[in-house]
């Protein structure tokens, strides 16, 4: 069935009744009053990055809180779950891995959206922002499974959560292969500058940290069963989404600290490549400098000096210069300068 549309912004709307989708199109308003007729039934609404306009024509219907719809429609909203009387407002950071055939220092690695919910006994509305996190594929994968789409709106709630998680776990793992890459140029000696890439890959795991991290404090909030009522069944299901969340968060940590010995590892290496550059200018320039002696002395207007009016001594003071930069360049081989 066609989804019937309310607006621009409605992505799919629909009654389920039993854990099963209700045929007929009908406006949100008629279907929230289905569903409050009904036992056991709930509206479903998608909203996709709507309109102030859009979005007061649904919270007047679900008489959603005033701030709950502004925080609804702000582009910046971190992770967290708010109560307003009847209706739970959770906000939660979708992800996604950008693939890349060779990590630069301008690459982008994350990219995040954002998925909010207004959860009450008789609706769902979910509100999404950016071009990630989309939810069609959710709403398909729970109209199969009826028996949990039964179990009523935070199911739904669930099977967003589960599979924005699920995801992270996906980008963690690619996240991986991109330090891997990137620790293998830093080991190695001939590697270019991959200062860039590190700094790269800390600004976006930053980014990812921001999407998982403090989702930790809603999921809590979610299992304590105080904020929100549920049945023990769906908050099972939670506490699994919650235990992959607190994998990511740990795998995010120590990818940080891998990053933070790696970056140190390379700027150590910069520090000693510095070095070994000064030593051999260092050494260069003695050789300059014991031939500029040398010219320094016999070019003085002294009438009296040593050799100084020898058939041989032109070609002689050259074979001495000759002489002690070769010695003064072995003995800098000897020594590593060189």
């Amino acid at each position: 069935m066609a989804p019937s549309r309310e607006g621009p912004a409605v992505v799919d709307c629909a009654l389920y009744s039993g854990g099963i989708r209700q045929p007929g199109e009908r406006s949100v308003k008629e279907l929230f009053e289905a569903a409050r007729d009904t036992a056991d039934a709930f509206v479903w609404i998608g909203l996709h990055e709507p309109t102030e306009a859009e979005m007061a024509e649904v919270a007047e219907v679900f008489d959603l809180h005033p701030l709950a719809v502004e925080d609804a429609l702000s582009d910046e909203q971190g992770p967290k779950l708010e109560r307003y009387e009847d209706t739970a407002f959770l906000v939660v950071r979708a992800a996604s891995y950008v693939e890349h055939t060779e990590l630069t220092e301008t690459s982008e690695v994350v990219e995040t959206g954002s998925v909010r919910m207004f959860v009450g006994e008789k609706f769902v509305v979910t509100v999404r922002h950016g071009s990630i996190g989309g939810l069609t594929a959710v709403r398909a994968d729970l109209e199969a499974h009826q028996d949990l789409l039964a179990q009523g709106p935070w199911a739904v709630v669930h099977a967003i959560c589960d599979r924005i998680v699920d995801v992270y776990l996906k980008i963690a793992a690619a996240f991986q292969r991109d330090l891997d890459f990137v620790e293998t140029q830093v080991l190695r000696r001939e590697a270019g500058s991959t200062i860039g890439q590190i700094y790269q890959l800390k600004r976006e795991l930053v980014e990812f940290r921001g999407a998982v991290l403090p989702l930790q404090q809603p999921l809590t909030m979610i299992l304590d069963g105080r904020t929100v009522k549920m049945s023990k069944e769906i908050r099972r299901y939670f506490r699994d989404v919650n235990d992959h969340n607190n994998r990511v968060v740990d795998r995010i940590a120590g990818y940080d600290d891998l990053l933070n010995s790696l970056l140190q590892a390379r700027l150590a290496q910069v520090t000693v490549d510095q070095n070994n550059d000064m030593r051999k200018i260092a050494s260069w320039a003695a050789m300059a400098a014991l031939q500029t002696a040398f010219a320094g002395i016999y070019g003085m207007n002294f009438k009296y000096m040593p050799e100084l009016e020898w058939r041989y001594g032109y070609p002689g003071l050259l074979i001495v210069m000759l002489i002690t930069t070769a010695l003064l360049y072995r003995s800098l081989r000897r020594a590593g300068w060189l």
